[in-house]
């Protein structure tokens, strides 16, 4: 990568980490495009050149801070995650997730308000990062590895994700309807009878 290349991804992290700050202290709807770039210390122009407006950046924003997690999850967990079955592989990465998000929740309030299907596809085909994880290469390995095949795979994951952010947004943040830690195991049993419903040849 050359010195162009170099300023270019330095000006666009310092964009990313700026906003962050700001959704995650100011609010988005408070925040304005001009307080971003006078904080990052780039002219408003610049930030045309990687991002269309406000909203754009808050998705590449989601859509990184989701493949950050992941890829936590992926190095912390290791080489043993490829040894475990289908559906153990899912609950332990979904148990690391939730670990950090409860240890982090000004990240989990954001992601949890501005999270959509759109924006999590975005994340699984276009990595806005070289740091972001291959979670499409990973997805469609652990589907190929599944024993009986899933039908519908795509349902599945946005049925497990829906539950997941929203049981996990009360739980975490309001220990509603009781702490995280009591509601895993009812959690981590509907994520396994959702897997189920979708165990069965492929269409």
């Amino acid at each position: 990568m050359g010195k162009v290349d170099i300023n270019k991804k330095h000006k666009e992290s310092s964009l990313l980490k700026t906003a962050f700050e700001f959704f995650t202290t100011k609010g988005f709807s408070k925040t304005s495009i001009t307080d971003i770039v006078e904080k990052a210390g780039v002219a408003k122009g610049t930030f045309y050149l990687y991002f269309k407006d406000k909203y754009d950046i808050r998705n590449k924003l989601v859509s990184h801070k989701s493949s950050q997690l992941f890829k936590n999850a992926i190095n912390d967990l290791g080489d043993k995650l490829n040894e475990l079955p289908f559906e153990e592989r899912i609950i332990r990465l979904i148990d690391n997730i939730i670990n950090q998000l409860n240890n982090n929740q000004s990240l989990l309030t954001f992601i949890s308000k501005n999270l959509s299907w759109g924006i999590f596809k975005n994340a699984i085909t276009t990595p806005i990062s070289d740091d972001d994880v291959d979670f499409a290469g990973i997805y469609q390995k652990m589907l190929e590895d599944a024993p009986n095949g899933l039908r519908d795979p795509e349902i599945m994951l946005f049925m497990i994700i829906e539950l997941v952010s929203s049981t996990c947004y009360s739980a975490i943040l309001y220990k509603e309807p009781c702490t995280i830690a009591e509601l895993k195991p009812y959690l981590y049993e509907s994520i396994r009878l959702i897997i189920a419903q979708h165990e069965g040849k492929r269409k």
